[in-house]
C-alpha cells in the first residue's frame, strides 16, 4: 500500500515518470475505483438534485470506464506511443481524489452565496488539474507534443461537453436562459452557471480542433510512410 499511495502521491504532484506509469497493474486500478467510489459518493451526498445512482457513488465509476474507453478511441487515430485502455483507465481513475473537494459541505460555514463562488472555484481547480494530469500523462508515456498534444486534450473535450449538452443539457439551458428555476437554490447552482459558459466556449472551439483533428491525424498517417521500414 505504501508503494501506491507515493506513486498516487507523484501522479498528482505532477511528478511521475514513465516508470512509474509503466508499473500500473491490477493493485492501482482497485486503489482507483475505490477512490473515485468514495469521492463519487461524496460529491453528491448533500446535493437533493442527485439521483439514487449519483449518490451511492455507482455513476462516478461506471464514467471513468466509459470516459476511458471515449478518449482511448478518440485518441488512437492519432498514434500515441504506449497507447492501451488498461493503463489509461488506471490513470484516469487514480486523478479521482482531488475530487473530494467537491464534498466539503462549504453552505455549512459560509452564506449561500459565498459558498456558491467557492464551490465555483472548486469546480474549475478540479477540472484545470485532471486535464493538466492528462496532458502530461500524454507527453510523459505517450510522447505527445505540439499540436498534437494540443489537439489529444481539447478535442475530446469539447466534443464530449457538445455532446452531452446536446443530449441533456437543452432544458437547462433553455431555463437559465428564459430566467425559470423550479428548484430551491443551492451551493452548486454558480457552478452550473459556469458549466453553462464552458458549453458555450466549447461548441465554438470544437469546430476548428476538429479541422485540427484531421489533420494531425494526416499528418501522422505521413509520417508513418515516411519511416524506414
Amino acid at each position: 500500500m505504501s508503494e501506491i499511495l507515493q506513486t498516487v502521491w507523484r501522479i498528482l504532484t505532477f511528478r511521475f515518470t514513465r516508470e512509474d506509469i509503466d508499473r500500473l497493474d491490477n493493485r492501482y486500478l482497485t486503489f482507483g475505483v475505490i477512490a473515485t467510489w468514495i469521492v463519487g459518493m461524496g460529491r453528491y451526498w448533500d446535493n437533493t438534485r442527485a439521483e439514487f445512482l449519483q449518490h451511492l457513488g455507482v455513476g462516478s465509476v461506471v464514467y471513468i470506464f466509459i470516459l476511458a474507453l471515449y478518449l482511448f478511441l478518440i485518441l488512437w487515430p492519432l498514434r500515441p506511443q504506449n497507447w492501451s485502455y488498461k493503463n489509461l483507465l488506471i490513470f484516469i481513475s487514480l486523478t479521482a481524489p482531488p475530487a473530494i473537494l467537491y464534498a466539503i459541505p462549504i453552505e455549512m460555514f459560509m452564506p449561500l452565496a459565498l459558498a456558491q463562488s467557492v464551490n465555483a472555484i472548486f469546480l474549475g481547480i478540479v477540472a484545470v488539474w485532471r486535464v493538466a494530469l492528462l496532458g502530461r500523462y500524454l507527453y510523459v508515456y505517450c510522447e505527445m507534443r505540439g499540436l498534437g498534444i494540443l489537439v489529444a486534450l481539447l478535442f475530446p473535450l469539447t466534443g464530449l461537453v457538445s455532446a452531452l449538452a446536446a443530449l441533456n443539457l437543452e432544458h437547462a439551458v433553455f431555463q437559465v436562459m428564459a430566467g425559470i428555476n423550479d428548484n430551491p437554490e443551492s451551493s452548486a447552482d454558480v457552478a452550473y452557471q459556469v458549466l453553462f459558459v464552458i458549453t458555450l466556449i466549447s461548441w465554438l472551439l470544437f469546430p476548428i480542433l476538429a479541422f485540427l483533428y484531421v489533420v494531425e491525424i494526416a499528418r501522422q498517417r505521413d509520417k508513418r510512410k515516411t519511416l524506414p521500414s
